[in-house]
């Protein structure tokens, strides 16, 4: 079997190729990229329920919040908001303690996870009201105190009180405990317990630094279906995150009502998810800053999901006109100069320094009907942007899939409206979840594409007939899966002339808490875990190339999914050669490699980076390394290489 390279036909590689796309599905941010530990801090939680066209909420503020058994007994909480600490988010919790200690607790997710020495920063807002001024907070596990406060005497009226805890030991859900030092009641707000090493005092190191070694060039946000929301009320406002944390207006998330049904009266499985907004657009911005990732934001177009709801803004309207002002406000808010309205809103925010917008997400995975007119809003908002910012590269949709009728209405719309205008769309976004077949028999899906306009492969990944699409199944992501990934993906860099930019979906999961599967990352309140699609990720990203190469089998086309092998090629810009080769069979191969490229050989050196093993094979919260990346440094050898057996494989040539 043999491996022809040469320069033919090359092109380049963009640098923006592959990125991240974050959405908050799966308990993503709250509960898991937002490093705050603890469950509906501000009091406003609500239970949501609902079917298509029909989505309502119930204020259920004491979620998460219960009197402590140990010592509260003849205690309650109720929740008032008849003098709060700000409108924005106005309840919060009246405690009234009877007994010695009195004292309530927070559920925490899965409870606190902490480790000995390490700190955490305290604070809440606090209102006396009669009785004891003075308040004590501890976490506790099996009668033992891992961290505590000392005693906080409480001033008149709402203030702000900071202390920091300690662990005395490493503990597992462990509880969150707030004691009164007698008897009386106390009105609490705003709670926040987080560790003092969250990146950029906001963000879940683990999880970060888990992002950062994937090496991304772009991230998209905050989704999704996020975007758009169950109704339009429910949409992401991106302005109420612009703010103090205490002011970011809560809503309810999206996904609450996912799996609903009939039988739980259309009440989904996590009714309480929501969204507090500690992490809001600055907080995406900064982290982008801090990957290294230019940041791609999505904007709602007027549309609620269109799975979920009819709902819609009439596009002749004035409220029309106020979401494509949003748009406007953002981009100046990312760019624009301190001395604009945005601009100086951005440095209030402690960063006068822009953030080099370069992208935009019109829609999310919005498709063309006679009653949307997806095309007609669209048209709207790139007319506003490119007439003031002519620059910005917008990003089109091809609605949820690449095999209906909307994808391909989409496309011939496109295609025909940039030839009065090119600068109409910079790249259509295009999803697909698919079972492995589909991704092997379309590595050539990208071959016949029209050039003109670019693709942005915005949300795909392998799902797993039976497995794929469950919640709570991290069972999907399998080394199987992964491999089809990367088979795919050598179609996806052999035609880097049209797919410009490509991130898979979605990115985390914590245990317990997933609404859809597979995922990229999944963690507990302690530990996190890659997946095999991970290293497939990460490898395709650290060794993308500069640009493309030929890369031919002897395999005839016919007998390529029967053969079960995948390459593609690029030269880096230090003219390494790198050969990516996914060996989709039982057994090992020795391939031949025939170059016209330089630096390829009898006898050259090469780095050899190596997922395999059966296709079963997955990473677990406790087994997290059974897949992983296996490094080596070899020669070639009779003019050939070897390939394992179910592999995807990264030879770079020096």
């Amino acid at each position: 079997m043999k491996i022809r390279i040469t320069d033919q036909n090359s092109v380049a590689v963009s640098k923006d190729m592959y990125g991240l796309f974050f959405e908050d599905i799966n308990y993503s941010l709250d509960g898991g990229l937002h490093a705050e530990m603890l469950e509906n801090r501000n009091f406003e939680a609500v239970f949501a329920f609902g079917k298509k066209d029909d989505f309502g909420t119930v204020y259920d503020g004491g979620y998460g919040w219960l009197v402590y058994e140990d010592n509260g007994a003849g205690s309650f909480m109720s929740f008032d908001s008849s003098e709060p600490v700000n409108q924005v988010n106005p309840h919060y919790m009246v405690f009234m303690g009877r007994g010695e200690k009195p004292s309530f607790t927070n559920k925490a997710y899965d409870g606190l996870y902490m480790q000995e020495g390490k700190k955490y920063l305290l604070s809440f807002y606090a209102r006396p009201a009669e009785g004891t001024k003075e308040v004590h907070v501890s976490v506790r596990k099996d009668g033992k105190i891992a961290a505590e406060t000392e005693v906080l005497a409480l001033q008149a009226g709402w203030n702000k009180y900071e202390t920091v805890l300690t662990a005395k030991m490493d503990v597992k859900q462990a509880d969150f405990v707030v004691s009164l030092e007698g008897e009386g009641t106390v009105c609490f707000d705003f709670f926040s317990l987080m560790p003092e090493d969250a990146v950029l005092h906001v963000f879940r190191r683990d999880l970060t630094e888990r992002l950062k070694e994937l090496k991304p060039s772009f991230m998209r946000f905050p989704g999704g279906c996020i975007v758009e929301g169950n109704t339009l009320e429910n949409r992401y406002h991106w302005k109420d995150t612009i703010a103090p944390v205490e002011e970011r207006k809560f809503n309810w998330n999206r996904w609450a009502v996912h799996n609903n049904n009939e039988a739980t009266g259309f009440s989904g499985p996590y009714p309480h998810y929501g969204q507090t907004y500690g992490v809001g657009y600055h907080e995406y911005f900064l982290l982008c800053e801090y990957l290294g990732a230019k940041p791609l934001p999505v904007m709602n177009v007027g549309l609620a999901c269109q799975f979920m709801s009819t709902e819609k803004v009439d596009i002749e309207s004035l409220e029309m006109q106020e979401y494509i002002q949003d748009a406007l406000d953002l981009i100046e808010y990312a760019n624009g100069d301190v001395t604009t309205e945005w601009g100086k809103k951005r440095a209030e925010m402690g960063h006068p320094s822009p953030f080099h917008l370069e992208y935009l997400g019109v829609g999310n995975e919005q498709w063309q009907t006679d009653s949307v007119n997806f095309y007609g809003r669209y048209e709207m908002f790139e007319k506003a942007i490119h007439e003031k910012y002519p620059e910005i590269k917008l990003i089109g949709s091809s609605g949820p899939d690449v095999w209906g009728g909307g994808y391909f209405q989409a496309w011939e719309w496109a295609r025909k409206a940039v030839r009065t205008n090119d600068n109409l769309v910079y790249a259509i976004d295009e999803h697909y979840y698919v079972a492995p077949e589909w991704l092997y028999d379309n590595v050539h899906f990208y071959d016949e594409y029209d050039r003109k306009i670019k693709v942005f492969a915005g949300e795909y990944a392998c799902h797993i007939p039976g497995r794929a699409g469950r919640m709570n199944c991290p069972e999907a992501n399998t080394l199987g899966g992964a491999l089809a990934e990367a088979a795919f993906m050598t179609g996806l860099e052999r035609n880097a002339d049209v797919v410009a930019l490509a991130s898979y979906a979605p990115l985390f999961a914590r245990m317990g808490y997933t609404q859809w599967s597979p995922d990229l990352i999944w963690f507990d309140g302690e530990k996190s875990y890659v997946t095999p699609s991970y290293y497939v990720q990460q490898l395709y990203s650290l060794y993308r190339g500069s640009r493309t190469l030929q890369a031919q089998t002897d395999i005839p086309a016919d007998k390529e999914k029967e053969e079960g092998l995948y390459v593609s090629a690029t030269e880096d810009e230090q003219g390494k050669v790198i050969l990516k080769v996914v060996n989709h069979y039982p057994e090992d191969r020795q391939i031949e490699i025939e170059s016209t490229v330089s630096g390829i050989g009898e006898g050259k050196e090469y780095t050899l980076h190596c997922i395999s093993g059966d296709e079963e094979l997955r990473n677990t919260i406790n087994h997290p390394e059974q897949v992983k990346i296996n490094t080596k440094q070899d020669k070639i050898t009779g003019n050939s290489v070897k390939v394992p057996a179910n592999s995807f494989s990264v030879f770079i040539f020096f």
